[in-house]
C-alpha cells in the first residue's frame, strides 16, 4: 500500500503514530504553517525624533503621527535627539517623553520608560490589545 508509519506526538506517553503517505502528511503539515502565518500580525516599530527644545505645533503634529501608529497596531519609539550642548537639557526632554506617554495613555502603555544612551533619550509605547 506504500504507506508509513509515522510518529504524530513524540511527547505523548506512550508516543502516538499513524499509518499514512507520508509525503502528503509533510505537505498539509506545511500548508497548515503557511495558513498560520498568512493571518499572523507583524509588530512594526516606528520612531518620532524630537529635539529637546521642539515647538507646540511639531510636537502636536508628530502625536497626531503616534496615535494613528497605534490605532494601526505598531508600536511607537519616540527619541529625543541631543546635539553638542544639548545635552545639559536632558530634563528637558525627559519632560517632553513623559508628557508624550501621558497624551498617549489611553491608546496604549509605555513599555520602557524614558532612558539616557549617549546622546539619545528614547521612550517604547506599545498599543493597548
Amino acid at each position: 500500500m506504500e504507506l508509513d508509519l509515522v510518529e504524530v506526538a513524540a511527547d505523548a506517553n506512550p508516543p502516538v503514530c499513524r499509518i499514512l503517505d507520508y509525503k502528503k502528511f509533510l505537505y498539509e503539515k506545511k500548508k497548515k504553517e503557511k495558513e498560520a502565518k498568512k493571518k499572523q500580525h507583524v509588530v512594526n516599530i516606528k520612531e518620532l525624533r524630537f529635539r529637546p527644545h521642539t515647538d507646540d505645533h511639531d510636537y502636536n503634529f508628530k502625536l497626531k503621527h503616534a496615535k494613528s501608529f497605534l490605532e494601526e497596531g505598531n508600536k511607537v519609539k519616540a527619541t529625543v535627539q541631543f546635539r553638542g550642548r544639548d545635552i545639559i537639557y536632558s530634563n528637558n526632554g525627559k519632560e517632553l517623553l513623559e508628557r508624550f506617554a501621558d497624551d498617549l495613555k489611553e491608546l496604549g502603555k509605555i513599555e520602557t520608560n524614558p532612558k539616557l544612551e549617549g546622546k539619545r533619550m528614547s521612550l517604547i509605547v506599545a498599543p493597548n490589545k
